[in-house]
């Protein structure tokens, strides 16, 4: 059996209609007439061969076929407006909602985020930070830029900067830190990942010592810590180039480890679309360009 042909205006007015549950106010909300509205409807009405209202001597009530059309008519008009919001101000655009860590986010990605909106405007970018912990799907991301070995299962991933981890701290720290082993005197850091001071320290053969410091679950967090001198944070560097170049921090010792990446992470099951793709190939044309054009991180006066 085809099914009959529903005017949009005829939808429009029952939708109308069903949020006032009067002709009246949906006739003032749309501009046009009490009669052409009930008209409108009652047109709906035989074409589907279903009674939607029942009609009140104080206003209209909705019969279980109103009920059950409405929430597919509402949800409609409510996806044809977003659409049509992508149109303001010019040619559409693509949403793109992207979680970050926010170390990543603060130390590399705002310094160049306007190139990528310069270079392509279609994309609405939507930047959520995280502590690296994010659930893509259950917090309706389409990306998230996470640090980590890369072994996510059911996501499709995109390498980017590899980010060595020393010690970083003030310069009057610094001052004192003549070996790794002086470190034993100092307050420690630490990350949620409890085997980075361990690993740092196995790497510049020497005993770790007794780790006692507040544990962050953002490096950020953890190297504003140091920042303010409540101790010795173990961080990627590159992403706190502009603060040790400017002198605000040192990293004392020339040894770093490597316990992962940064990488672009996206569901398999959901293929990447213009935005998307657009975003992970600037990214890896800007980290490419990294190693050639970015300020880098001194160690300062290593001993």
């Amino acid at each position: 059996m085809t099914r009959p042909h529903l005017p949009l205006n005829a939808l429009r007015a029952f939708e109308a209609s069903a949020r006032h549950l009067s002709f009246t106010r949906a006739a003032i909300e749309l501009c046009v007439t009490q009669a052409a509205v009930s008209h409108q409807v009652k047109g709906l009405e035989e074409r589907l061969g279903a009674q939607l209202f029942r009609r009140l001597p104080r206003g209209l009530v909705l019969t279980d076929e109103g009920m059950a059309l409405l929430p597919g008519v509402r949800d409609s008009f409510d996806q044809i407006a977003r659409l049509l919001h992508r149109f303001d101000g010019g040619p559409v655009t693509e949403p793109l909602s992207v979680g970050v860590v926010g170390t990543f986010a603060a130390g590399w990605l705002l310094a160049r985020i306007d190139g990528f909106q310069e270079a392509n405007p279609f994309v609405d970018l939507r930047l959520s930070t995280n502590n690296n912990r994010v659930d893509i799907q259950a917090e309706g991301l389409d990306a998230a830029i996470k640090f980590g070995d890369g072994a996510w299962h059911g996501m499709e991933v995109q390498p980017l900067l590899v980010a060595p981890m020393a010690p970083l701290c003030l310069p009057s720290v610094a001052a004192r830190l003549k070996s790794p082993s002086d470190l034993a005197g100092e307050r420690l850091l630490r990350s949620y990942r409890s085997d980075e001071w361990p690993r740092w320290f196995a790497a510049a053969e020497t005993p770790c010592p007794p780790l006692r410091g507040p544990v962050f679950d953002s490096s950020w967090i953890m190297v504003e810590a140091a920042l303010q001198g409540h101790g010795v944070a173990l961080a990627p560097v590159m992403m706190f180039s502009r603060e040790v170049a400017a002198g605000r921090l040192v990293q004392p010792f020339a040894t770093t480890i490597t316990l992962g990446r940064y990488w672009l992470v996206w569901p398999k099951s959901r293929p990447p679309g213009r935005g998307l793709t657009a975003f992970s190939g600037w990214l890896a044309d800007q980290c490419g360009n990294w190693f050639t054009d970015a300020p880098r991180a001194s160690a300062g006066d290593l001993p």
